[in-house]
């Protein structure tokens, strides 16, 4: 980046420090910090759709959508999340390719299941493999993006279902006898109120969320651990910036960052829940009617 960065070898001490931490390799580590953080933005409201619909259809009296609601958060939660990442990404991934080859291909013959192989026509591949580069990390990213979503959603189904069962049932049962629709008593009397009794697990679920986002590099997605493992490990002097083993330090970084997400979260989940329960009958609402009190 710096003029005098030309010769690396010739370096010493600040002006050494300044090249290496100015290298592509370094800025790709700091881009995948971003990525973190666009990784839990975007799912986090992804995955709370997916378990809304879950809870909804959970409580759904239609029998088959009920089945489909507790099916899904029951199946998901029943398997780790590395082997359920493992499996779905390449599912997911080979579903796509299917349909685009009886789309695209339709002259196709020969079997694309070929023994371990899976084998479409060059037009089916998702992404092409004259695409850029940047489109097949977009493509990994949003694949990873889905992955996440699905997963937490069915936790956040569980939480949410919990939720709507928490709100007093004599409050439901006097908006009926106000002349309320079921769809009516639902989302004007049970949706606003079961956030009150969901948030602590969803915040519990937020956190879980920022703790799982190292599993990114199962997806094949460059996350800050893979670059954190690469550029700290020991570099000889063939390499441009040798230097000894660093991963403590580099881990180090990462062990602030996640602290101090944690922490920001905390205060914000905080304050959220405090607005939420304002004037309402649960141990908030009640702590806080006391301390106006005194």
């Amino acid at each position: 980046m710096f003029s005098f960065c030309a010769e690396p070898k010739t370096l010493e001490g600040a002006t050494w420090l300044a090249c290496y931490l100015t290298t592509g390799k370094q800025f790709a580590f700091y881009g995948s910090f971003i990525t973190v953080m666009v990784l839990i933005t975007i799912t986090a409201p992804i995955a709370l759709l997916f378990g809304f619909g879950g809870a909804t259809a959970a409580r759904s009296t239609i029998a088959p959508l009920r089945w489909f609601g507790k099916g899904y958060t029951a199946i998901v939660r029943g398997i780790p999340d590395i082997a359920f990442f493992l499996f779905f990404v390449i599912a997911l991934d080979q579903a796509f390719e299917y349909v685009r080859q009886k789309v695209l291909c339709p002259e196709w013959t020969e079997p694309i299941r070929q023994g371990n192989d899976f084998v479409v026509c060059a037009a089916a591949k998702l992404p092409l493999s004259s695409s850029p580069q940047w489109i097949h990390e977009t493509y990994g990213f949003l694949l990873a993006v889905l992955t996440f979503s699905i997963v937490f959603g069915a936790f956040a189904a569980n939480v949410l279902y919990g939720g709507m069962g928490a709100v007093p049932r004599g409050q439901l049962e006097t908006a009926e006898a106000y002349g309320m629709s079921r769809r009516q008593t639902f989302w004007r009397i049970l949706v606003p109120q079961m956030w009150v009794y969901a948030l602590p697990g969803l915040s519990n679920l937020w956190m879980i969320l920022i703790k799982a986002t190292p599993l990114l590099f199962l997806l094949g997605v460059e996350d800050i651990v893979y670059w954190a493992r690469e550029l700290g490990g020991s570099k000889t002097q063939i390499f441009d910036y040798p230097h000894g083993d660093w991963r403590l330090y580099y881990f180090l970084g990462l062990l602030v960052f996640y602290l101090s997400l944690t922490k920001v979260s905390e205060i914000a989940l905080g304050k959220l829940m405090a607005k939420l329960t304002n004037g309402q009958a649960t141990l908030g609402g009640e702590s806080q009617r006391k301390a106006v009190a005194s």
